[in-house]
């Protein structure tokens, strides 16, 4: 069953054509990864989806619901969670207080209760602790919640990138190449936790220039050269397709398993 859905979008930027007329069927519970050559529009599809600004054309829809309108915020209350290119930490707060401040879009308390500290307020707060540790915990970061975000170690604040994004509650998880500036250790690290999350029941809608990690956690590849869809498959598939080892892979893709 497909989840998110894009039909016939595209982008323009004055006369770039950062999009062209993609259909893209992200189905629930799996590891999608989108790639392609510098410039092929793959964070372009990513800030569509997300709501940093709306599709020239096409739609948008998630669980049958339309998000072309849509703001970031709404977008994210109905169940989708990103991370960036570059990492967008709150450095000076702490590891623990990274990860609750991305809950804030589940909790109820007003400003009122927020200000007057009522006995409400005061159990959302001790709740959201609660639950921020048990991501951190998932995420193997528990033991730094209260050091500073800017003390971790880079994969690690990769990884506390991942946990803000969780504590929105996402049905959907899009990670922008999470795998930049990794060593080859922390990418191995990586891939098993992007199973784990998968595991969990979450969607994995993945844009990565890492084809290790694309091929070896992926379920399905998606293609794109110039903003239009050249190829989509298995790992497999896409390794042997020609469009794709011209485009992007290389000549040795064959090969590298």
């Amino acid at each position: 069953m497909a989840g998110l859905i894009l039909e016939n979008v595209s982008k323009r930027f004055g006369g770039l054509l950062a999009v062209n007329s993609l259909d893209l069927n992200v189905p629930d519970g799996q590891i999608l990864s989108l790639i392609g050559p510098n410039g092929a529009g793959k964070t372009t599809v990513f800030n569509m989806i997300t709501g940093v600004y709306p599709p020239s054309e096409g739609s948008i829809s998630y669980k049958g619901n339309k998000l072309n309108d849509l703001r970031s915020n709404r977008i994210i209350s109905r169940g989708i969670a990103r991370t960036f290119q570059n990492i967008r930490l709150f450095k000076s707060m702490t590891v623990l207080e990274n990860v609750q401040v991305g809950m804030h879009c589940r909790t109820n308390s007003g400003p009122v209760r927020a200000l007057l500290k009522t006995r409400r307020e005061k159990q959302e707060e001790k709740d959201i602790t609660a639950k921020s540790q048990e991501i951190l915990k998932f995420m193997g970061l528990i033991k730094h919640q209260n050091d500073y975000a800017s003390n971790l170690a880079y994969g690690e604040q990769r990884r506390l990138e991942i946990a803000r994004a969780l504590a929105t509650q996402p049905r959907i998880l899009l990670l922008d190449e999470p795998a930049a500036g990794m060593n080859p250790k922390e990418t191995a690290e990586l891939m098993e936790l992007i199973i784990k999350l998968r595991d969990t029941g979450l969607t994995i809608f993945l844009v990565e220039h890492d084809m290790r990690l694309v091929m070896g956690i992926s379920e399905l590849v998606v293609v794109l050269d110039y903003g239009q869809k050249i190829a989509e498959g298995t790992p497999k598939e896409i390794q042997q397709n020609e469009k794709v080892i011209e485009a992007y892979l290389g000549t040795g893709a064959k090969t590298n398993n």
